[in-house]
């Protein structure tokens, strides 16, 4: 089925014809200097022929707006509807985009890579494998920002979660902040599929909202969360401190009738993600959804090709027209 998204662009369609209608004929050029014999100037050199062959021109300009004014009106075609899973879970990702994310301390093989490296690739894999799921990511660091709404493209999640780069959101970590957009997102779906997995692998120095709560408002709306602290300093000090909020991310997890997670390498991490596979589908109503493919390239290459062939034969015709005779003083 063929649908429009903008069809009150067609209200402008006859725009140029009410341009020249009230113009009242005036021409927008210099008025040019009378020639003696430009008549018989003009049959010598076959401009008449071009004048009556302009009528062609004129339709083909007519043609080429027309088709410009079918691509502005965003042409797109809607396609069968196709029958969702009823069962499955809508899950929020959030992610740790902050500046400490760059600390190469991952083992993979002999080598170490940035947190971020081996977050990316395993949450990825995880994302890929949640057929039946909704999935949906937020990125946080400074602030936190909805990447991706629930949705059943898992491929464009996974894209999205490939493409994210460090510095984006800011330098801190704001977890409260994430919680409350994660929130805010799933208390509108089925009160036993509402789940969020945090990841980070520092402390909340930048949020407005206060993890614990947030934690307790989850805990109201029947959002579980589920915190992953990421860092081979796990259980270690620094300046006396931790370096991951861990007795937060345990508290707000438990809070919510989650479960917080420590992941000091890639495969411990990959371990985690295994166990959030096995958690219990659930039903939920069943749905449709109508593929769509837009159409206005087509409308738009034919204006192109029309330009293009307008332009061929302005060229030819006023190459025809400067081929006038010139007629010199006899000496």
């Amino acid at each position: 089925m063929l649908e429009w998204l903008w069809p009150w662009v067609f209200a402008v369609a006859p725009l140029p014809w009410l341009i020249h209608r009230f113009s009242k004929g005036e021409s927008l050029q210099p008025s040019a200097l009378r020639a003696p014999f430009a008549a018989r100037w003009r049959g010598l050199s076959g401009a008449s022929r071009s004048i009556r062959s302009g009528r062609g021109y004129w339709w083909l300009l007519w043609l080429t707006w027309m088709m410009l004014i079918v691509a502005s009106a965003r042409p797109q075609w809607i396609g069968e509807p196709i029958e969702l899973p009823n069962t499955g879970r809508d899950l929020m990702l959030g992610l740790d985009l902050s500046g400490s994310m760059q600390i190469e301390d991952m083992q993979v093989g002999n080598r170490l890579v940035p947190r971020i490296t081996a977050v990316k690739a395993i949450a990825a894999d995880f994302t890929e494998r949640r057929q039946g799921d909704r999935v949906g990511l937020i990125l946080f660091g400074t602030r936190a920002y909805l990447q991706a709404p629930l949705t059943f493209d898992l491929s464009t999640v996974t894209r999205f979660i490939d493409e994210a780069q460090l510095g984006f959101a800011g330098e801190d970590t704001a977890i409260g902040d994430a919680l409350g957009l994660a929130i805010k997102r799933l208390r509108e779906r089925p009160a036993s599929s509402r789940i969020f997995i945090l990841l980070t692998d520092g402390q909340d120095t930048a949020s407005t909202v206060d993890p614990m709560e947030a934690a307790a408002l989850a805990a109201q709306l029947d959002v579980k969360i589920y915190t992953i602290g990421i860092s081979r300093n796990l259980g270690r000090t620094t300046n006396g401190r931790s370096e991951v909020d861990e007795a937060m991310l345990n508290a707000v997890a438990e809070a919510t009738g989650g479960r917080y997670f420590r992941a000091t390498s890639p495969a411990e991490l990959e371990a985690v993600y295994a166990l959030l596979d096995e958690l219990e589908p659930v039903e939920q109503e069943a749905s449709t959804f109508r593929p769509k493919r837009a159409l206005s390239w087509i409308p738009l290459l034919a204006a192109l090709t029309l330009a293009s062939l307008l332009a061929l034969l302005r060229s030819r015709w006023l190459s025809r027209l400067g081929a006038w005779p010139r007629y010199g003083r006899a000496g």
